[in-house]
């Protein structure tokens, strides 16, 4: 397993040395085309964008050759095909609370109850689920992904299994097929598919329910539960065309899935097998040994060997847990347009409409998010955009832990609503930053694994902040959930600071800093 662990390895910096060789040849050739004399403030300007030697982005040599773009076409089929999955599950999401509020009108329980099945079976089964893509061939993935989710919508007590197949799909799609397509490309490919990616997700949160509420209004409640069955049995095939088509028309991804099986360990765990079979000769060679020691000892290399050990020690060893961790924090969280959020504006008296409203904003900003990342992300590097991501989230949050303070009633509500709304810019930001991170620097064979726990971990933490809001019920008190979020935000940014701290050994160029003060005291 140690020599399949180092193979692994190698391809991985291989190819990482490949990709950022190509930035770098492209943004050389981009240089030498834009050349030219200037004076004065454009001096100070090119010494302002020089570039950061010290930023492992930039470090590898000039000179390497790109492949052919994959086919427009094809891309656009993967975008549509993520497109009909997201919007299906969205869709149900939105509508199974409504079907429980009709059959269930004087109690919460069953939601509550339903709510927390789907986010402890996502926390304890992601990092299985993961590991599951990581040992699986693309097809098989695709098969039981696809079959699962749309199907299984038609029991809603059967959505969990839906919810571990969708992280299974957003696994192989996400952390898998977006990286391989983009190998041997510039990263703003990478980038830009990553943007667009979740630009989708944000459309179908947004658009979805406004859709889902239309067909429970205006139809029955059997017949809109037969529209969206009737919906999924559909979108399952031609998503599976989509999809099949994508990876037959991509020699890319059919490369990397044979290489997927020559690297998968027998027995499908990292070193289950040699180590198993270790301790069995061991406890046969052990004559002073204990029936009970041995069967001990046996129990717990299957515990320390399971999938679910792996997958965290495996996610434990990334050089990216920092920011990954840090990602995961920001779901601890009820300043969002949430349950808790929404429950207590409307103890506030704010009508649903204005609710509506705000919740739409912060939808579009973080849409708007998406379109300028990867801007963002072509002047400062991916490392520098989660640093200022992050702190800019943290910036607008400062606004709802000052409306704890303000008097007024309406002002403090529109300042909460307002820092929520606003902190949505620097927090999809973020999330595109640590995803990509996490893209660049997880080794192929490990990519699912620590995907997987890093799903794992965001529910762990989701279902944390519901279960906070247990604990502090009175809506009197959400100031004490305000303060605990942004404490959770704060913690994130240190954490992602001493990463960047780590990877740079510094965190903002302080020459760069003087010269850009020097150029904006200049006389005009």
């Amino acid at each position: 397993m140690e020599m399949e662990r180092s193979g692994c390895d190698q391809d991985h910096a291989i190819r990482q040395s490949n990709r950022i060789a190509s930035a770098i040849a492209q943004s050389s050739a981009s240089g030498r085309t834009k050349s030219g004399v200037g004076t004065g403030g454009d001096v100070a300007i090119r010494e302002f964008n020089v570039v950061d030697h010290q930023d492992p982005e930039r470090e590898m040599i000039e000179s390497q050759e790109t492949v052919a773009p994959p086919s427009r076409l094809l891309i656009r089929y993967l975008y549509i095909g993520h497109f009909l999955a997201r919007w299906g599950a969205r869709m149900w999401e939105f509508s199974v609370a409504l079907y429980f509020v009709t059959l269930w009108p004087n109690s919460l329980l069953f939601a509550a109850i339903y709510g927390t099945v789907e986010s402890a079976s996502t926390a304890l089964f992601g990092a299985v689920v993961g590991k599951w893509v990581d040992t699986s061939t693309y097809t098989k993935v695709l098969r039981i992904w696809l079959l699962t989710q749309n199907f299984s919508f038609f029991h809603c007590w059967g959505n969990t299994v839906g919810v571990l197949s969708a992280l299974a799909g957003s696994i192989l799609i996400e952390r898998e097929w977006v990286v391989v397509i983009s190998e041997g490309h510039p990263p703003e490919t990478l980038t830009h598919m990553n943007s667009v990616i979740r630009r989708i997700d944000l459309i179908c949160k947004l658009f979805a329910p406004v859709v889902s509420g239309f067909f429970v209004s205006f139809a029955s409640l059997k017949a809109s539960a037969a529209a969206f069955a009737l919906w999924n049995f559909a979108a399952v095939w031609l998503q599976y065309w989509l999809m099949s088509s994508v990876y037959s028309g991509i020699p890319v991804l059919r490369e990397s899935n044979q290489r997927r099986r020559q690297q998968i360990p027998l027995g499908g765990t990292e070193g289950g097998v040699s180590t198993l079979e270790g301790g069995t000769r061991h406890d046969e060679a052990s004559i002073h040994g204990t029936e009970k020691k041995s069967l001990m000892r046996r129990k717990m290399n299957l515990v320390m060997n399971s999938a679910f050990m792996v997958s965290w020690r495996t996610y434990l060893r990334q050089e990216v847990v920092l920011p990954g961790v840090a990602l995961a924090l920001l779901y601890f969280t009820v300043l969002s347009y949430g349950t808790l959020m929404v429950v207590d504006l409307k103890w506030e008296g704010i009508p649903a409409y204005v609710i509506g409203i705000g919740r739409g904003l912060s939808a579009t900003i973080g849409i708007a998010a998406t379109l300028l990342y990867p801007f963002l992300h072509s002047r400062i590097s991916t490392l520098r955009t989660g640093l200022w991501s992050i702190w800019c989230q943290w910036a607008f949050l400062i606004v709802c832990v000052a409306s704890i303070w303000v008097q007024d009633k309406h002002l403090s509500v529109s300042m909460l609503m307002g820092g929520v709304a606003t902190s949505r810019l620097g927090l999809w930001m973020f999330d595109l930053s640590v995803t990509q991170l996490m893209q660049d620097n997880v080794p192929e064979c490990d990519r699912g694994a620590v995907g997987g726990v890093q799903n794992s971990l965001q529910s762990a933490l989701d279902l944390m902040s519901s279960v906070m809001g247990i604990i502090v019920s009175d809506p009197r008190d959400f100031w004490k959930l305000t303060l605990a979020s942004f404490l959770a935000v704060t913690l994130a940014a240190i954490l992602y600071c001493l990463h960047v701290y780590r990877v740079r050994k510094h965190l903002v160029h302080i020459e760069k800093l003087l010269i850009m003060v020097k150029w904006s005291r200049k006389p005009s």
